[in-house]
C-alpha cells in the first residue's frame, strides 16, 4: 500500500487538522484529493494563525465529484467545494441556487487553480505497449476507469477518448461512435470514483491500464516503485480543470463568509502553488509552473468547447439519462 497516496476507498470520509480552536468549515472535494488536502489544510492553517492569531478546524468528506455535488443538493452543509468538474459546481447554482451563476468569474483561471488530464499507468515494462488511445481498443487490452455516470474523472477520460476519436475519424461520427463503443467495451471494472479505481488496478490486479488524473499517475508511479509501474501521456488528451468555489449560502447560514473564501483564495498563492506541484498537478502560477515544467511531457490538451461546444452540449449529448453514454454501454 502507498503511504502518501492510497488510502482505502469510501463513500465519504470525515477528518480534521489537530487543532481544534476557532471556526470550522467543511471542503467537499472529489475522490481522489484525500492526501493533497490532508496537506494543504496544515498549510492553510498555519497562514490562517498567522494572519488572524485563530486556528481553523478544515474537515474534508472525499467522494466522486457528482456524488459530492448532489449530497451539497440534498443538504449538506459543505463551506466550499474543490471539485474536479466544472458542472458539478454549476448545478449548484442552476438547481441550488447555493452559488451565483458567474461564480467561475470570482477567482482568475475561470476558478480553477490548477489542472491535470486523463493518463495511463501500466505495469512493469509496458507488456501490452500500450502509448495511445488506440491501443486501448484491442482485443487483448483491459481498461480500468471510474465510472463517467459517477465520477468527473471518468468524464474526463471518456471526453479524452472522443477527442482522440473525432481526430482520428474526422467527419464520421459513426466511426467515432464505434471507437467510444469498442473503447469502454475493454473496460474490466467501472468504479464509482478515481480512488476505487486506483485500488482495483494497484491492490486488485485487475486490468492492464489505469487511466486517470496524470497527477494520480505520477503519484503512484513515484511511491510504488516496488512494482516498477510505467506512466504514459498520450498524444493528445483532455484539459481537466480542477473548479473551487465557496457556497454563498452555506456560508451564510454557518457565518464562515471570511475564512471560507480565505480558504479557496489561499489555493492561488505561491505556497499552494507549489504544494500542489508537488502532487503533479500542472499550475497557473506562471512563477511555479516554469519551476516544474520538466516535470510534465508535451501534450496536446484539448477543451471542452473543441470536443462538444461546451459543457451543456456535453451534459445533454452524453452523459445525461438516455444521451450516447448511455446507448454505447448498451451492448
Amino acid at each position: 500500500m502507498i503511504k502518501r497516496f492510497l488510502v482505502a476507498a469510501t463513500a465519504a470520509v470525515v477528518f480534521s487538522s489537530p487543532a481544534v480552536a476557532g471556526q470550522s468549515i467543511l471542503n467537499s472535494s472529489y475522490d481522489i484529493a484525500r492526501e493533497l488536502f490532508a496537506e494543504y489544510n496544515t498549510l492553510f492553517a498555519a497562514h490562517w494563525q498567522e494572519t488572524t492569531g485563530e486556528t481553523p478546524e478544515i474537515r474534508q468528506s472525499h467522494a466522486g465529484s457528482s456524488t459530492q455535488a448532489q449530497a451539497i443538493l440534498q443538504g449538506l452543509r459543505a463551506d466550499v467545494v474543490t471539485y474536479n468538474q466544472v458542472t458539478d459546481v454549476d448545478i449548484l447554482a442552476t438547481r441550488g441556487r447555493l452559488i451565483p451563476a458567474d461564480w467561475q468569474q470570482r477567482l482568475p483561471n475561470a476558478s480553477s487553480p490548477y489542472f491535470s488530464a486523463p493518463a495511463f499507468l501500466v505495469r512493469e515494462g509496458n507488456p501490452k505497449n500500450i502509448r495511445n488511445w488506440d491501443d486501448l481498443v484491442r482485443e487483448d487490452v483491459r481498461i480500468v476507469f471510474p465510472n463517467p455516470k459517477t465520477s468527473g474523472n471518468g468524464r474526463y477520460t471518456y471526453l479524452a477518448a472522443l477527442g482522440y476519436a473525432q481526430q482520428a475519424f474526422p467527419d464520421d461520427e459513426a466511426a467515432q461512435h464505434q471507437f467510444l463503443r469498442t473503447f469502454l467495451s475493454r473496460v474490466a471494472v467501472f468504479d464509482t470514483g478515481g480512488r476505487g479505481a486506483t485500488n482495483t488496478f494497484l491492490d486488485r490486479g485487475i486490468g492492464d491500464v489505469l487511466i486517470t488524473f496524470e497527477s494520480e499517475v505520477l503519484n503512484i508511479r513515484d511511491e510504488a516503485k516496488q512494482h516498477n509501474l510505467e506512466a504514459v501521456m498520450p498524444k493528445v488528451s483532455f484539459k481537466a480543470e480542477f473548479p473551487v468555489a465557496w457556497i454563498d449560502r452555506n456560508i451564510a447560514r454557518n457565518g464562515t463568509e471570511e475564512l471560507a473564501r480565505s480558504y479557496v483564495e489561499y489555493l492561488y498563492s505561491e505556497p499552494a502553488q507549489r504544494l500542489l506541484a508537488t502532487f503533479n498537478y500542472r499550475v497557473v502560477n506562471e512563477t511555479v509552473a516554469a519551476e516544474n515544467a520538466d516535470r510534465f511531457p508535451p501534450v496536446e490538451l484539448l477543451d471542452i468547447n473543441q470536443i462538444t461546444g461546451g459543457w451543456e452540449n456535453a451534459t445533454r449529448d452524453h452523459f445525461a439519462s438516455g444521451a450516447l453514454l448511455d446507448r454505447l454501454l448498451t451492448r
